[in-house]
């Protein structure tokens, strides 16, 4: 079923790859209007070879007047896919509070800001879905040298639920898709600076119980569908995607 979301605006953060890029190529295939943005103008150069009529912009979240001067040149939304994040490795004990305080910038706040910028103008339209990334890894799994991810993903269901709970009566949506081990070039990175890369990539495979890793394309088709109407009775959830790793 094609243009499921035909005649929708879309704001997608961290669209320069993995995850991010999925979904924005995905809303953009559904018929939705696409904001695409990104920390990096490389990968959005990259994004928009894929698919022209993606609108490309360079954003930095954590940058509060930036994602507010957005809001103004983007003007009501319909979607707002909050995807930006960072994956801090260690215990408690190798987290400094500079570690601690910017996986919290990135990985909760702002979603903060974007939620603050593009909220208002959802209420003004009556309508709205916001979908934030989480993990399985929150408080539905726990996975070692993860504390602070671990703490801001948790963190971002609770923002989730919040918003969900505090706008239900005005038209507004918001869940959270909360993804185990996904194939990404996030992950390639992180398993390439380890001593051995090949025994940590079969570690992850080892223990997903499909032995694969999930695909951005996999997660990109439950955001679809939360973005779309067919998901209009469904809100304050955080859905897990993980191959039935927390199960």
């Amino acid at each position: 079923m094609a243009g499921r979301l035909s005649g929708k605006k879309a704001i997608v953060t961290a669209a320069g790859q993995g995850i991010g890029r999925a979904v924005a190529l995905a809303f953009g295939d559904e018929g939705a209007r696409v904001w695409a943005t990104d920390i990096s103008d490389s990968y959005l150069r990259s994004l928009k070879e894929e698919n022209p009529e993606l609108e490309a912009c360079v954003l930095d979240v954590r940058d509060s007047s930036a994602t507010y001067r957005l809001s103004g040149e983007a003007g009501v939304i319909d979607i707002l896919f909050n995807c930006a994040g960072f994956v801090h490795h260690g215990t408690i004990l190798e987290c400094s509070e500079d570690d601690w305080d910017t996986s919290f910038d990135l990985n909760v706040k702002s979603m903060y800001r974007t939620c603050r910028a593009f909220l208002p103008g959802m209420l003004q339209a009556g309508k709205g879905s916001i979908i934030n990334v989480s993990s399985v890894v929150s408080v539905s799994k726990m996975a070692p040298h993860r504390f602070a991810y671990a703490s801001t993903k948790a963190a971002v269901i609770g923002l989730t639920k919040s918003i969900a709970v505090d706008f239900i009566g005005y038209g507004i949506r918001c869940n959270a898709i909360c993804p185990g081990t996904v194939q990404s070039p996030s992950l390639e990175q992180r398993i390439a600076a380890t001593s051995d890369p090949a025994a940590t990539y079969a570690d992850f495979v080892a223990r997903q119980p499909l032995k694969r890793l999930g695909r951005p394309q996999e997660i990109a088709a439950l955001a679809v569908y939360l973005a779309s109407d067919e998901s209009s009775f469904t809100t304050g959830q955080a859905h897990i995607i993980d191959g039935g790793w927390a199960a």
